[in-house]
């Protein structure tokens, strides 16, 4: 249950991203789309924290802010691996790719709070 969850609040944090960042596009239907976000999910379990352990002294250096490029080239590269994957998701462009993460990660983690906070509420 929790990992379907996880599912769609990726999902709809990549579709806030689609709508509102100039640079990421998708043409496709809803079935799609959750693949994308499975990759993306995918990604960001297995790949995200090798690299935040290999960038770790540069994360220090520049006070976390190194993160957001981190969470920029998660979103490149579930675009490219999304396009060999036959999905229609394109980020085009760094600053496409870092502001899409920055709405990403805000709406993900505030759909996560609410989550939390209702399953607390039961």
């Amino acid at each position: 249950m929790r990992f379907l969850l996880r599912l769609l609040i990726n999902a709809a944090a990549l579709w806030v991203a689609v709508q509102l960042v100039p640079g990421i596009t998708y043409q496709g239907g809803w079935a799609p789309f959750l693949g994308v976000a499975l990759v993306f999910g995918f990604l960001n379990a297995f790949v995200r924290p090798l690299l935040k352990l290999l960038t770790l002294p540069i994360i220090f250096l520049t006070l976390g802010l190194f993160a957001l490029v981190i969470n920029g080239l998660m979103l490149w590269l579930t675009s490219y691996l999304s396009a060999a994957l036959g999905l229609q998701f394109r980020v085009e462009g760094c600053l496409a790719a870092f502001l899409g993460a920055l709405v990403v990660s805000i709406v993900s983690a505030l759909l996560s709070i609410f989550v939390a906070e209702r399953e607390m509420a039961r």
